[in-house]
Formats: C-alpha cells, structure tokens, sequence
C-alpha cells in the first residue's frame, strides 16, 4: 500500500504549485472585486465606456470572468515556480520585479494587439494594463512567500 501512494500522489512542486496558485486566486478574486467597487465609485467616467455592444454579453459565460482570478494565479503559479530563482531580494521586491516581467513580456502585446484591433480607449487599455500589472505583483509576492 505504501508504494501505491508513493507512485500515485502529487509530487511536492506540484503541490506548492496548487496551493500557492488557490491562495493567491483566493486573494485576487476579494481584491479584483473590491477594487472594482472602489473605482466605479473613484473613476466612474473611465466605465461608461463599458456601455459598449462590444462588452454586452447575455450572461451565459459569466462565471468564465468569475474564475479569472483562479484562472489567472495557477497560470501564474506554474510560470513563478518554473523561473522563481532568477527573482532575488525580499518578497515584495520578488513580487514586484515578476509582476513586472509578466506585464512586459504578456500584457503588454495583448493590450497592444486589444487596442489596435477593437473599438475601445487608450484609457480603457491603460486600466487594463494597470489592473494586470498590480494583480501580478500581488500574486508574485504570494508566491514569494508561500513558494520560495
């Protein structure tokens, strides 16, 4: 029986891959819906942008933009354990320095090709990139900590 488990259990980097990936999802799912109240409250010009055919949707995929957040952390989760050693220093500056990497080498042509081919704003875009860029870093500091 002992060897059944041996040969059949997730192997430790996957695990530390999982956990860190839930706990940050946990984290970005509470911060990326208060931060949203916050800045329809702060920013409210910048959304009625969003009264847009280009974003009505009839709310059958709604729980896809629920999960991003999970989506988004486990992606991150296994990119962060694969390239963790080239990130130095304390976990806030980890945390910010892989936030940062993933902006440049993602974010940045996605909202590049987003902007150049749909009918939205470059402050649209800009937010857009800004949220990306803080939800990273925030995710990069948990693994910092949680997957050393």
């Amino acid at each position: 029986m002992k060897n059944f488990y041996r040969h059949y259990s997730i192997p430790t980097n996957m695990k530390k891959i999982l956990i860190s990936g839930f706990i940050a999802g946990c984290i970005l799912f509470v911060a990326s819906y208060g931060s949203l109240f916050l800045a329809v409250r702060f920013c409210p010009s910048l959304f009625t942008e969003y009264f847009n055919p280009l974003f009505n949707s009839d709310g059958s995929r709604d729980i896809l933009f629920y999960m991003h957040a999970f989506v988004f952390s486990f992606a991150l989760s296994w990119f962060w354990d694969r390239f963790k050693t080239v990130f130095h220093g304390a976990f806030i500056l980890r945390g910010l320095e892989f936030g940062l990497v993933y902006s440049v080498i993602a974010l940045l042509p996605v909202m590049w090709i987003s902007f150049s081919a749909l009918d939205i704003t470059i402050a649209m875009v800009s937010s857009w990139f800004v949220y990306g860029l803080l939800q990273a870093s925030i995710a990069g500091m948990v693994f910092a900590k949680v997957n050393p």
